[in-house]
């Protein structure tokens, strides 16, 4: 059976909090919240933990997993070195949904890193996570508390959807804030990549570090790697079980061409849903099929509710899921990156 706890978000039960961590302590799996998505938790430091992990989720095993820590003074016992440009990044970005890729020390478990040299670190920022890694005492690996290739969950409902019975306790505080995975930076190299693209924009790293960054050919989500740095730059994922089209380009053009596609697969008998966001469902004058993503104007709630609406696509049973794209800069890019890892067809207006 799994425990479920729920708490508050904002100032968790420590009692709950210390019952999760002391089954965290003794090599079992909890699912907590973050400020992005919900991740699924092992003592980063026990092999056998973490290989539960990829067990519970059915996780390739050459998928590394990020590490989370709730104390800067904790990235120096993890890795060997830090550039100084890092240094001062995470007394600005941390807590925050930041992770960097550093030379990893040999107390890190190959299991986490998937045997590479390196290992992705993070400071999370919610009440509830950083609780938990303290109470625990150790840091904890956690890639998202969903089954593979699946789209990352967002609330307590997706992970008790997907994880029931296969984790020991799921803690439950309601939805996460930021609803895309954090940005992953590889401070390996100079300039510094960006492997994921997150709520963190690029262009805001830059202004904050002061440093121009490279982006990853991958994190523009239309190619795979075949030995990934970080989560996500290999397998296929966010996938929906409904047949999800991505129509990219001019923002005219791919109104027009989800509606050609919507009554076309309509006609012949499919259930679609639109995923379009309200300035795009106004100016189509549609009411129905319609899965409403977001803002236009303002992507981070398209980000936020992104998982959840591919989520509904299987929850009221479509066939077939019709989105539009968006610009490749800001918030915009990771929103891009899931989409195009999620889509079984893209197509350029």
């Amino acid at each position: 059976m799994t425990l479920i706890l729920k708490v508050d978000p904002v100032n968790p039960e420590i009692t709950k909090i210390r019952t999760a961590a002391e089954i965290l302590r003794k090599g079992g799996l909890v699912a907590f919240p973050t400020e992005t998505v919900y991740g699924l938790g092992a003592d980063a430091l026990n092999p056998n933990a973490v290989r539960k992990i990829f067990e519970a989720k059915n996780r390739p095993l050459d998928n590394p997993i990020i590490v989370h820590i709730c104390d800067k003074s904790q990235l120096f016992e993890l890795v060997e070195e830090v550039p100084e440009w890092v240094i001062k990044a995470v007394e600005i970005l941390w807590p925050g949904p930041v992770t960097f890729v550093l030379k990893k020390r040999k107390i890190v478990p190959n299991e986490v890193t998937a045997g590479l040299s390196t290992v992705a670190i993070r400071m999370p920022a919610h009440p509830v996570a950083l609780a938990l890694i303290r109470e625990a005492g150790r840091p904890i690996a956690a890639p998202s508390a969903n089954l593979s290739g699946k789209p990352s969950p967002t609330t307590g409902e997706h992970v008790i959807r997907d994880m029931y019975g296969r984790v020991d306790v799921i803690i439950d505080a309601g939805e996460t804030f930021f609803g895309v995975e954090s940005t992953v930076i590889d401070a390996t190299e100079d300039p510094p990549i960006v492997l994921r693209p997150g709520p963190m924009t690029v262009e805001e790293l830059e202004q904050i570090v002061g440093k121009r960054f490279r982006i990853h050919p991958v994190a523009l989500g239309r190619s795979k790697i075949s030995i990934p740095k970080a989560p996500g730059m290999k397998y296929r994922h966010y996938a929906p079980e409904a047949r999800l089209i991505l129509i990219e380009g001019d923002h005219e053009k791919v109104m027009k061409t989800i509606l050609e596609i919507y009554y076309r697969y309509k006609s012949l008998g499919k259930k679609v849903a639109l995923l379009i966001t309200r300035e795009t469902r106004n100016k189509l004058g549609i009411s129905r099929d319609v899965i409403e993503i977001g803002s236009r104007e303002n992507l981070y709630t398209v980000a936020k509710n992104l998982f959840k609406s591919l989520r509904m696509l299987d929850e009221k049973s479509y066939d077939i899921g019709i989105c539009e794209g968006f610009e490749l800069r800001g918030v915009g890019l990771a929103i891009m990156n899931r989409l195009r890892k999620a889509a079984s067809e893209i197509i350029n207006s």
